[in-house]
């Protein structure tokens, strides 16, 4: 390394570090993404802005994140604290947590994931789901944050996935051939743009 990149890392530790006023910048900007991350995971409106406002709380607290990682930290500190607020464990059972076809289907048919369905999952499920698919947590690190074994985030994972594959399937049902065509439309772009 040169001597100039060398000082850049040992500069100044105000600089290298994100302070109170990045990481509430970082909540300003993106208040709706980060709260809809505490939302999807908790399940619920309450619990989920409990768990936005206490990692802002934290966040503003953290002295020693380095600036470059502040997002990513803000958001690791809502799963933390939604974690610790629903304290999710594996169920090994095949129910889905509400009636797929009782939620009421409030996004269009190209919409990845409808909210209803994600929200519809069991707490675990749900969890592994937005933490692995949605946020793209690696399946070792969900474990770890969720205090369980990579085959048990797997096998999550592949259970939630059947289960909003279910949602769809009902969706499909109840709103008949126009939006299967346009959900087959969709999928098929989606390939070709992969």
């Amino acid at each position: 390394m040169t001597e100039q990149a060398h000082s850049a890392m040992r500069g100044n530790g105000e600089t290298r570090y994100a302070t109170c006023q990045h990481f509430l910048k970082i909540f300003d900007e993106d208040m709706q993404g980060l709260y809809q991350l505490s939302f999807l995971l908790t399940g619920d409106h309450q619990k989920g802005e409990k768990c936005f406002v206490a990692g802002m709380e934290a966040c503003a607290k953290e002295n020693r994140v380095f600036r470059e990682w502040a997002r990513t930290w803000a958001k690791r500190v809502i799963v933390q604290n939604s974690i610790r607020e629903l304290q999710p464990r594996p169920s090994h059972s095949d129910s889905f947590a509400q009636n797929p076809t009782a939620c009421s289907h409030k996004k269009g048919p190209i919409e990845r994931f409808d909210v209803d369905a994600v929200l519809g999952l069991a707490d675990f499920e749900r969890f592994v789901f937005v933490m692995c698919v949605l946020e793209r947590y690696r399946e070792y690190e969900c474990a770890l944050l969720l205090g369980c074994s990579d085959s048990e985030v797997r096998e999550a994972r592949t259970q939630a996935i059947q289960e909003l594959a279910k949602f769809r399937l009902n969706v499909f049902n109840v709103h008949g051939d126009r939006e299967r065509g346009e959900w087959a439309e969709a999928l098929k772009a989606q390939e070709i743009s992969t």
